[in-house]
C-alpha cells in the first residue's frame, strides 16, 4: 500500500496542520480501514458501523459539506469495537486510548476532505485511479 500510505499522508499533514508526527504511521492504519480490501469495507463498511452504533449523523456530517460534528475516543471505541481498537493501536505502537485521541481528531478531517462535494468516490477509496485523482486536487497537484 506504499502509494495509498504517501497519499494519505500528505493530506493527513494537511489536515492535521502540517504536523507530521507519526503522520506515516497513521496514513498505514487509516488506509487500511478506508481502503476496500480493508477490515473495515472501505468508506461504506465504515459509514455502516457509524450508523449501527447510533453515529450515522455524525458520519454524514463529514461525508456533507456542513460542518462536521466531532466524535469523542469513546464514541469511536464504540463505532470500532476493541479488537481493532486494539489492533490499531498495536500497528501504530501507542496505547489503545492514544490511538483513540488521534484517529477521533483526524478522521473528521480526512473523511471530509476524501469525500470531496459531500460524495464518496464512486469506486470506494480503494480504486487508485479515483483516489489518486481526488488527492491530488485536494493537495493542488
Amino acid at each position: 500500500m506504499g502509494l495509498l500510505d504517501g497519499l494519505l499522508g500528505s493530506v493527513l499533514g494537511s489536515v492535521l496542520g502540517g504536523q507530521q508526527t507519526g503522520a506515516g504511521g497513521l496514513a498505514s492504519v487509516v488506509g487500511g480501514m478506508l481502503g476496500n480490501d480493508g477490515d473495515h469495507g472501505g468508506i461504506g463498511g465504515l459509514v455502516s458501523k457509524f450508523e449501527q452504533a447510533g453515529f450515522g449523523n455524525v458520519v454524514s456530517s463529514w461525508i456533507g459539506s456542513g460542518q462536521n460534528l466531532p466524535i469523542s475516543a469513546n464514541q469511536l471505541q464504540s463505532v470500532l469495537g476493541s479488537d481493532a481498537v486494539a489492533g490499531i493501536a498495536a500497528k501504530l505502537g501507542i496505547n489503545p486510548a492514544d490511538a483513540l485521541g488521534q484517529l477521533s481528531s483526524m478522521l473528521p478531517g480526512l473523511v471530509d476532505k476524501l469525500t470531496p462535494g459531500g460524495i464518496a468516490p464512486t469506486g470506494g477509496i480503494g480504486n487508485m485511479g479515483d483516489l489518486t485523482g481526488m488527492l491530488g486536487g485536494l493537495l493542488g497537484k
